[in-house]
């Protein structure tokens, strides 16, 4: 049977066909759906863990116990799994274990942009990549049988493209491998204190030997010689590209980009007089072929930045491009990104950003929120830096801070970086307002539960994390709860724990508007009656999709005659947008904002 499948639904089918039943991760756009679709199946395990350390740390412990484990994370998360990583290179594994890095050139939703086969290389772990959703299915079981083969963590490198883009996929039969589950006592081989690390270092090098020699024979590793004038070596969607532009050119496709087949490049290079090396990102591939000996063209004509398309390989390498992206007549009004409609967020950034304060952000949908007209954010790093930023900003700044520096995290990035910040805040004893943005949901990257939403991915009931309760364990003493579609309640409570010395933690307590809608609540739109709004656009300062601003120009006669010269026109509320908040009634001077009226 086959079916049309994203690169993430294929490898969670591969896995799933291999017989893995076992899957942790944290969610992270472009990774998020392998795990959910994995979870899905029938008789496998899957949960979202605090982070991406945390995750890869639960992946070691099933594969040391002897099961297959997949471990899930976008390129950043493994910035944050590093610890645990470089060092399981080490120990190796006992059943199986793959980690997926989820790359995002072009930066499509995140804060940097990082070639992750860096990491293969300096952690001296294997590393695949696909180019299609059917590779993608069959590579996880390939990354599989590398790991019990040669006892390691194997990585398998995606992109976005990759992850989102769909391809028919020829679907199998679940083969259920006997996992030998057991609990081995191995101190030698598992506790690395410096004697027994001294000596599985030397089992690394060993195993990299054997790695490379195996690459030189890895089916996914291709030579297609055609044209002998031009030659290709890429890999993943760069494939695609370059097969597009230029079908007749000669090819060395690796499925297996760490470590590289060196005896299968010379053959190669052997073969054709011109060899191009088309990589998106960092010359990873370029940097050791020229090492080798190889002249090749790389980075001197491909981008260092951004993923390509084909018309980015011709332009490159012909000068020009004959490629169409389509026929596009429409011209589609520009939409910068914007909080939703009814978003809890919105409320308290529109407080937070009239407060004479440096507001220290994080990663979320609250991001937006530095934009105009909000302006409420002045700094996001990482995952989890707000706290730790506004803490040392507090200490550095001394009495020029006091009363001005506020840390704003969201609910499931401080469980996945902000608690160890916010106890250093306690013990440290720093001038800081810390705002816990809860909206009972991980809503960035689709909705998805966390331990403080009493939910596991699977759907059973667990325990809900008391954000109240532990912020006092760990040392605030002043804890606030406040409505963030209260302006006048948030407004009062941030100044007041502003004024106040030492750490405060204020609890900003909303569910997200999709969350909302999900739950079918029933919300009632509000409208702006025209005869009574003055124009005074106080409205407009929360950026609300559902509010637009009208000239008289563009409405009736009628209306125009009953304003003065003076008033340039009046707001309007979308009422298919609105899920009637409030806040822009809250705001509003002249009572002009009204729930509409319904016949019911």
């Amino acid at each position: 049977m086959k079916r049309l499948m994203s690169g993430n639904e294929a490898i969670a089918r591969g896995a799933y066909e291999y017989g893995v039943s076992f899957a942790s991760a944290y969610p992270g756009t472009p990774s998020t759906e392998i795990t959910e679709e994995f979870s899905k199946y029938e008789g496998v395990y899957a949960e979202w863990s605090p982070n991406e350390k945390v995750a890869l740390e639960v992946g070691i412990g099933a594969a040391v116990a002897g099961a297959k484990a997949l471990v899930v994370m976008k390129h950043v998360g493994v910035n944050v799994a590093a610890d645990p990583l470089f060092t399981v290179s080490y120990t190796g594994i006992n059943g199986g274990l793959v980690i997926i890095t989820a790359d995002d050139p072009s930066l499509h939703s995140s804060q940097n942009e990082q070639d992750n086969r860096n990491y293969a290389r300096f952690a001296k772990l294997p590393m695949l990549e696909p180019s299609d959703s059917q590779e993608a299915k069959e590579f996880i079981k390939h990354a599989f049988e590398m790991s019990s083969k040669f006892d390691t963590p194997v990585f398998l490198r995606m992109t976005t493209r990759v992850s989102h883009s769909k391809s028919v996929v020829e679907l199998e039969d679940r083969v259920e491998h006997e996992d030998t589950l057991a609990i081995q006592h191995n101190p030698q081989k598992y506790v690395m204190v410096p004697a027994n690390a001294r000596t599985r270092r030397v089992e690394v090098e060993k195993r990299m030997l054997e790695l490379r020699k195996f690459s030189e024979t890895f089916s996914e590793n291709k030579i297609e010689i055609n044209d002998t004038e031009n030659g290709i070596i890429t890999s993943g969607m760069s494939y695609n590209y370059t097969k597009d532009v230029f079908p007749d050119y000669s090819y060395l496709k690796l499925g297996m980009v760490y470590p590289l087949p060196v005896n299968m490049i010379r053959e190669f290079a052997s073969k054709v007089k011109k060899i191009y090396v088309v990589e998106e990102l960092d010359p990873f591939f370029e940097e050791q072929i020229r090492a080798l000996g190889i002249d090749v063209i790389g980075k001197e004509i491909f981008p260092y930045t951004n993923e390509f398309d084909p018309g980015v390989v011709q332009t490159a390498i012909m000068g020009e491009s004959s490629h169409k992206e389509g026929n596009v007549t429409v011209q589609i009004p520009m939409r910068p990104p914007n909080l939703c409609p009814g978003c809890p967020h919105r409320g308290l950034f529109y407080v937070l950003g009239r407060l004479d304060a440096f507001i220290a952000g994080d990663i979320g949908c609250y991001t937006l929120s530095f934009m105009k007209p909000l302006e409420g954010m002045d700094s996001c790093i990482c995952m989890g830096a707000s706290i730790g930023m506004a803490h040392g900003m507090s200490h550095a700044l001394k009495e020029k801070g006091k009363g001005k520096i506020v840390g704003v995290i969201g609910d499931s990035t401080f469980i996945h970086s902000g608690i160890t910040s916010l106890l250093n805040t306690a013990y440290n004893n720093s001038n800081v307002v810390i705002v816990i943005a809860d909206n009972r949901t991980t809503a960035m990257t689709g909705m998805q539960d966390h331990p403080a939403t009493g939910t596991t991915l699977q759907g059973r009931k667990t325990k809900e994390l008391n954000f109240a309760a532990l912020g006092t364990a760990l040392g605030i003493v002043s804890v606030r709860t406040i409505n963030p579609f209260n302006i006048k309640e948030t407004r009062s409570v941030m100044k007041e724990e502003l004024s106040k010395d030492g750490p405060s933690l204020v609890l900003s307590n909303a569910p997200c508007a999709l969350l909302r809608s999900k739950q079918d609540e029933k919300v009632t739109p509000l409208r702006i009656d025209p005869d009574k709004c003055t124009g005074c656009k106080l409205c407009l300062r929360l950026g609300c999709p559902a509010i637009s601003w009208k000239n008289f120009e563009d409405l009736s006669d009628t209306l125009i005659q009953k304003k003065t010269k003076k008033q340039e026109g009046i707001a309007t509320i979308d009422p298919s947008l609105c899920n009637g908040c409030t806040l822009c009634e809250q705001l509003c001077n002249s009572g002009s904002i009204e729930e509409v009226q319904t016949n019911e």
